[in-house]
């Protein structure tokens, strides 16, 4: 079974790519950005070039489908790189082109707040998606790039998805319906993300899963729920795991540079600090526990289980990752 996380916000070192590999992980994105510029992004995967030579036993930077098959039968884990925001291309649409060139991959439109593109989850108002942004959207499909949901609002998000030619991804994000938090997702956009083919990748962040982080059970519980909603063929994990990242890494997050006032972020209860790390998904690690839990506590079959671990990415990976 190959085991897929579509997307960490992890600080990545040699400790956490054993982690990768005790888990099993075909494949992880991890963030190269959230409101960096193009410069800071360059810098990023510059970073990443550096850590693949000196981790070349575990891990490969992938920039295709068969990359990530190829690191699987390898033994190493594909980093297929992203970022959670637009903010790298600087509103350039040729930066896209020169980005993808550099092995990005996926790239989410709007982070927390409203850009040229779109609107954010967290705007009091959804201005949908801007006719620059429309462009970006069919400039990523042309490039063979993953456009990502996951921040944006509702009206943002139903727009990127009847422009775009192509499927789209809310990588990290889980439904409204069944948790009521702005960065969650409501059911009319992902039906209409899984009719276009798209994929929902469940989050194990407790600031957004809510009750049903409560244990591994609840969770599997919750990912049944949203495959009788959406179907079995477009639900992945997407963990936004956040290992060995603290509370300066949490305020850029949420703060970049845009404002000198406190944020909570996904925190509902209004606390500046870091959520607890849920302890059934410490690290990925924890994968091939999930699995089980799908399987004998959720009722899922093998070939259920091994579409949700990570099947489900791959054939979306595959539909993407290819130019026009």
């Amino acid at each position: 079974m190959l085991y897929i996380d579509g997307l960490e916000c992890s600080l990545y070192d040699r400790e956490v790519f054993q982690e990768l590999r005790a888990g099993q992980l075909a494949c992880v994105t991890p963030t190269l950005a959230f409101w960096e510029n193009a410069t800071e992004t360059m810098d990023e995967i510059g970073r990443w070039r550096d850590l693949e030579r000196e981790n070349a036993d575990l891990i490969r930077i992938a920039r295709t489908a068969d990359d990530i098959e190829q690191a699987h039968r390898d033994g190493r884990t594909a980093i297929l790189l992203g970022t959670q925001n637009s903010s790298p291309i600087e509103d350039r649409i040729r930066f896209l082109e020169l980005f993808h060139d550099m092995g990005l991959r996926v790239m989410q439109l709007t982070y927390n707040n409203q850009n040229a593109i779109g609107g954010s989850c967290y705007e009091p108002e959804d201005s949908g998606l801007s006719r620059f942004g429309r462009e970006v959207v069919l400039e990523m499909n042309r490039l063979g790039m993953v456009v990502d949901l996951s921040h944006v609002g509702e009206r943002t998000g139903l727009d990127a998805i009847r422009a775009s030619e192509r499927p789209v991804a809310v990588t990290h994000a889980n439904p409204r319906s069944l948790y009521d938090h702005p960065r969650n997702k409501g059911d009319e956009l992902l039906k209409a993300l899984a009719a276009g083919d798209g994929m929902l990748g469940l989050a194990t962040y407790r600031n957004i899963s809510g009750p049903w982080a409560g244990s591994r059970e609840e969770w599997c519980d919750m990912v049944r729920r949203t495959v009788d909603l959406i179907g079995i063929d477009h639900v992945g994990i997407g963990t936004d795991l956040s290992r060995k990242s603290g509370q300066p890494e949490l305020q850029w997050m949420r703060k970049g540079r845009w404002t000198r006032t406190e944020q909570r972020g996904a925190s509902l209860s209004g606390t500046q600090t870091k959520a607890p790390p849920i302890t059934w998904m410490e690290s990925t690690a924890d994968f091939p526990a999930l699995a089980q839990c799908l399987s004998e506590h959720a009722g899922f079959d093998e070939d259920e289980v091994a579409k949700i671990m990570g099947g489900n990415w791959l054939r979306f990976y595959r539909q993407v990752l290819k130019p026009a």
